[in-house]
């Protein structure tokens, strides 16, 4: 689930420090780190939702070929999750997966253990440290699990899970991982690509040298000088 770079519109929360046109270049570098990470995943097809709806050049130019694309422009994240899924499992995928586009350190064996688990069970999630969930998977939609969620709040997981448990659904969960968001977790993730092999997240890399003058070390965003 992918949107494309925006200046002002992209993790607009780690600004400042960041200047905006800083921050969509960090966005863009995680967003390609994690579509590498999705490419390198074997026997698995990727496909990228993107938005906006005329986005779709730019995914072109940045996902290996033959990567699906499906433009898409929703109200909210739920009806953009329930369309993508269920245009794959009408097109004769028996599994459908989505993760998000900002957290490119996710251990790939996550993502092979949630297309494994879903031999047994109807449902998987990875559940995000905020509260909310990175990675959804199932074999069927059912329309429930994607409306009357209140998105973007620490309620998504619990509140999906008590709508899956309403139908019934057998549900497996993935270790819990988290999204960059916040100055924290920028700090988070630049702590931890020093202890990742070198040949790993380049693009992110790439960042962190080119603006190596940020304050990484310190806890709570400030002024720059």
């Amino acid at each position: 689930m992918a949107k494309k770079p925006v200046v002002g519109a992209a993790k607009t929360r780690l600004c400042p420090p960041l200047q905006p046109a800083e921050a969509v270049l960090f966005y863009e570098a995680l967003l390609k780190d994690t579509i590498e990470l999705c490419a390198r995943i074997k026997d698995v097809d990727l496909a990228l939702a993107v938005s906006p709806h005329n986005a779709a050049g730019y995914f072109k130019e940045i996902t290996p070929p033959g990567t699906t694309l499906l433009p898409i422009d929703c109200p909210d994240i739920g009806n953009c999750l329930e369309i993508t899924l269920g245009n794959l499992l009408d097109a004769g995928y028996k599994k459908a997966l989505a993760i998000n586009s900002d957290g490119p350190s996710l251990p790939g064996d996550y993502i092979i253990s949630a297309v494994e688990l879903l031999n047994n069970h109807e449902l998987v999630f990875g559940p995000g440290e905020d509260g909310g969930y990175y990675l959804i998977g199932l074999k069927q939609i059912h329309h429930e699990l994607f409306s009357g969620i209140e998105w973007s709040t620490s309620m998504v997981l619990d509140q999906s899970i008590s709508k899956a448990n309403s139908l019934s659904l057998s549900i497996a969960l993935l270790p819990a991982w988290y999204d960059i968001d916040t100055w924290q977790d920028f700090n988070r993730f630049k702590k931890e690509l020093a202890r990742l092999p070198e040949n790993e997240l380049l693009h992110s890399r790439r960042f962190f040298d080119r603006f190596g003058d940020l304050p990484f070390g310190v806890d709570e965003p400030g002024a720059r000088g």
